[in-house]
C-alpha cells in the first residue's frame, strides 16, 4: 500500500492521476513513474471515483474537464472516500470562480494549465512531506549517510562540506538511487523550475560533488555518480 513505503526527502508515493487527455496523460504518467511514483492512470470521473472507493491513495492529481462527470464532483467524492489525501486540481480552467469552487470541493491545491514539471513536482513533494507527518529519515548508502533535516552528510562519521546545491543534487540522487535521473529534472529540481540557460553548471557541480565524495571515502563501499550519456546521471549504491 502507498501509506506504508518509506519516507524520503523526495517522498514517492501512490498517486491517481485523472486525465482525459491522452498525449497530457501520458505525459504525466511518464514523468511522475520517472520521480519513482506509483502511478494509476484514469480518464474517467466514474472510475476515479471507484480507484478512490478500493484503495487510500496518497495524493489524486485531477482534471476538471472530465467527458462523463464534472471534475467537481469527482473532487468531492474523492474527499469523502480519501479524507487524508492530498488532492491536487491541474485544469484549464482558470477563472477566479473555478478556483473557489475547486478548492470549496475539497482540493488542497489548484493549479492552471500549462505548469511547468519542475514546478508540479516541487508542488507535489510539498504537499507530501506535509502529509508525511514527520521529518524524512535519513538515507545511507554504504559508508556515506545523508541527514536530509540537518542537511549533513558524513562518510564513516565525519562529515563533508557541501555546498547548498552540491547537497540538493545528492539529496535527489539518493532518494532514488540506482534509477536515471535527466539532465532537466535535476535543473528544474535543484535550480529552478523555469531555468532555461545553459545546463554546463549542473556538470561543474557533479564534478565538485564527485571529487569531494572521492577524497571523503575514495571507492570503497561508496556510491558512484554515473553519466549517462545525453541523458542526465544515476547514483549507484555499493555493492553488498
Amino acid at each position: 500500500m502507498p501509506g506504508s513505503r518509506r519516507d524520503k526527502l523526495f517522498r514517492m508515493a501512490g498517486i491517481l492521476l485523472v486525465e482525459d487527455d491522452e498525449a497530457i496523460g501520458e505525459m504525466l504518467r511518464t514523468s511522475l513513474a520517472q520521480h519513482g511514483h506509483e502511478v494509476a492512470w484514469v480518464t474517467e470521473g466514474r472510475a476515479a471515483v471507484r480507484a478512490g472507493a478500493r484503495q487510500n491513495w496518497d495524493l489524486a492529481l485531477l482534471d476538471l474537464g472530465l467527458p462523463d462527470l464534472d471534475g467537481t464532483e469527482v473532487c468531492r467524492e474523492l474527499r469523502a472516500q480519501c479524507p487524508g489525501s492530498v488532492i491536487v486540481v491541474l485544469t484549464a480552467r482558470g477563472q477566479e470562480m473555478d478556483v473557489i469552487v475547486g478548492l470549496e470541493a475539497g482540493a488542497d491545491d489548484y493549479l492552471v494549465k500549462p505548469v511547468p514539471l519542475g514546478e508540479l513536482h516541487a508542488r507535489l513533494r510539498a504537499h507530501l512531506r506535509r502529509v508525511g507527518g514527520q521529518a524524512p529519515p535519513d538515507l545511507s548508502l554504504g559508508r556515506l549517510r545523508i541527514d536530509a533535516v540537518a542537511r549533513r552528510v558524513t562518510v564513516d562519521g565525519t562529515e563533508i562540506a557541501l555546498r547548498a546545491k552540491e547537497f540538493e543534487l545528492l539529496l535527489r540522487l539518493a532518494a532514488v538511487a540506482g534509477q536515471a535521473v535527466s539532465r532537466e529534472e535535476l535543473m528544474a529540481d535543484v535550480w529552478d523550475a523555469h531555468w532555461f540557460g545553459s545546463t554546463k553548471t549542473l556538470d561543474v557541480h557533479i564534478a565538485a560533488l564527485r571529487r569531494k565524495l572521492a577524497d571523503a571515502g575514495g571507492s570503497s563501499e561508496m556510491p558512484e555518480i554515473v553519466t549517462l550519456r545525453r541523458h542526465g546521471y544515476r547514483l549507484e549504491a555499493p555493492a553488498g
